[in-house]
């Protein structure tokens, strides 16, 4: 920073402004010295600086539940009831001489048999008249040397159980049975079309239905480089994508679920003109009678045919064009029909119809670094005030009417126009400000969430397999990581065991039929 010319010559609120910065500057220094510590120390195997602890504004402002004095948990009930006996054993007893028999007391142990069981399938074969052979199949589930049941305990002790392959390899030859690693990796990787496949269907059930969806992103490794792995799910579905960007462009073409046309429809032209496309290059998109393009090769050249890629003007006029034909395809597909996308605030995610999580936006406030008791004092006032509106805002979703809305919105204006005399809270409340059609989504929409926890939730799994096992190699490597977390996921949401989708799946016998995941989402969905 240049320091003015003269000092004398500022006024008692200029410089008051340029000490507050001056602070800034130097708490940013030392953020990014303590950074390099924490590096330093652990490069040296030494303990970490504790992060800051979250504000605990969502639990802290949950209605408390109302329960009778005195009540407590409610029982679970009779374990033995809830248990099918396999097997029955009578103990004698050595009773001495002369007593009597009293009946028997019953003792219930569960425990678990795992063994190696190793078939040989002797397919019968036969010659036909004609000369042909005949041979009996094999049943339905065997593909290869490994039975559904390794299959299956394989993949749930992989993505459920979060082991790597190395353990599992040592697991598995430790129970008795002889396979390399290669074949465990095999079995994680080859011959998942159609799990993939149910992992993409879920996308679109999910996106076709939802009101409302909540979004984030994570780090994630791919064949040796940083990519970054995104969520997108509500309460009755998640699905992860990993790509190498993490863009608005990247987070349209997620949203497709797998479609790879870009249309130029109706909302693709809203979409445009929202972004500022220059309006020649509109006209010259809807001149042209070529409304769908197969894939991107087929849009590359009608941009060029049209001389849009030659264009050297701001804003790039085909980043912008290619967003809005995406936005085209996803409407075209019926996916987000009326759906809110909750977001942290990250600009990828701004599309559609946008609502900001309120957690993220008071951890701004919270996180503001504070140099004198006048700072601290304006920022617990600030807190106080946005954890008291939250706790209404969370009242009104459960009894929204016309007249808590206009309270809530007046009550919006009087907390973020507040000037506090701190600077950098009182530009904070301003950049708040400007979000609040985001921030009060929830008033005309009360059915979609306040925060994005449940997607915070979900990508927790993605963080630990990435610490686990570090990145992917291969392309399918790294989209049944992410197709099976997903599908684990969703079973979990929507109170389906992942074992038992697996059995059902991999025709394991005797296990109970699972229906299509899609269809669940779907019927959850329509459901009050």
């Amino acid at each position: 920073m240049v320091p003015p010319a003269n000092l004398d010559g500022l006024s008692h609120t200029e410089l008051k402004n340029l000490v507050v910065t001056l602070f800034e500057q130097m708490a940013d220094q030392q953020r990014t010295i303590a950074a390099l510590r924490d590096e330093i120390t652990r490069l040296k195997g030494g303990p970490r600086r504790p992060n800051l602890k979250p504000s605990g504004m969502e639990k802290a402002t949950d209605p408390k539940p109302d329960k009778p004095a005195g009540e407590g948990h409610g029982k679970r009930g009779s374990t033995k009831s809830k248990l099918t006996i396999h097997e029955e054993r009578t103990i004698k007893a050595d009773a001495p001489p002369g007593s009597r028999f009293k009946g028997y007391t019953s003792f219930v142990v569960q425990d678990l048999v795992i063994r190696p069981h190793v078939v040989n399938f002797r397919c019968e074969r036969w010659q036909t008249p004609d000369g042909d052979m005949v041979t009996a199949p094999l049943p339905a589930g065997i593909d290869g040397h490994f039975g559904p049941e390794l299959r299956r305990f394989v993949l749930a002790q992989y993505h459920q159980g979060q082991m790597t392959v190395p353990r599992l390899l040592t697991l598995l030859c430790s129970l008795g049975l002889f396979i390399s690693k290669r074949q465990v990796v095999r079995l994680l990787n080859v011959g998942q079309d159609e799990f993939l496949a149910e992992a993409r269907e879920v996308l679109r059930a999910g996106l076709s239905s939802a009101d409302w969806i909540t979004v984030d992103d994570t780090g994630a490794r791919h064949k040796a480089t940083n990519g970054f792995c995104t969520q997108i799910g509500n309460e009755h579905f998640t699905w992860f994508g990993t790509t190498d960007s993490k863009s608005r462009l990247n987070f349209l073409e997620l949203l497709r679920a797998g479609h790879a046309d870009y249309v130029i429809n109706d909302e693709a032209i809203a979409y445009m003109r929202e972004r500022a496309l220059a309006g020649p290059v509109i006209v010259r998109l809807l001149e042209h009678p070529a409304r769908w393009f197969a894939n991107h090769s087929d849009w590359s050249a009608h941009l060029d045919q049209l001389g849009i890629s030659a264009l050297k003007v701001n804003p790039d006029p085909v980043l912008i064009a290619t967003e809005g034909v995406l936005w085209g395809s996803v409407k075209a597909h019926g996916l987000l029909p009326n759906t809110v996308i909750v977001s942290d605030d990250a600009g990828q995610f701004d599309v559609g119809q946008h609502a900001l999580c309120w957690v993220h936006s008071e951890r701004l406030v919270h996180k503001l670094d504070t140099f004198t008791d006048a700072h601290r004092v304006a920022q617990s006032q600030v807190r106080d005030l946005i954890w008291k509106y939250y706790r209404a805002l969370k009242a009104y979703r459960r009894r929204p009417t016309k007249r808590s809305k206009a309270v809530l919105v007046a009550r919006f204006e009087r907390i973020f126009t507040l000037e506090t005399g701190f600077v950098t809270l009182d530009r904070l409340l301003v950049r708040l400000h400007k979000k609040k059609s985001e921030l009060l989504m929830v008033l005309d929409r009360p059915e979609i969430p306040l925060h994005t926890n449940g997607s915070e939730r979900d990508v927790r799994c993605q963080v630990t397999r990435r610490k686990v096992s570090g990145g992917t190699r291969s392309d399918t490597g790294r989209d049944c990581r992410d197709g099976f977390l997903g599908l684990a996921k969703t079973c979990d949401k929507l109170k389906v065991l992942f074992w038992d989708y697996l059995g059902a799946r991999l025709a394991v016998p005797g296990c109970q039929d699972v229906p299509r995941l899609p269809e669940l989402v779907l019927a959850k969905a329509r459901s009050p």
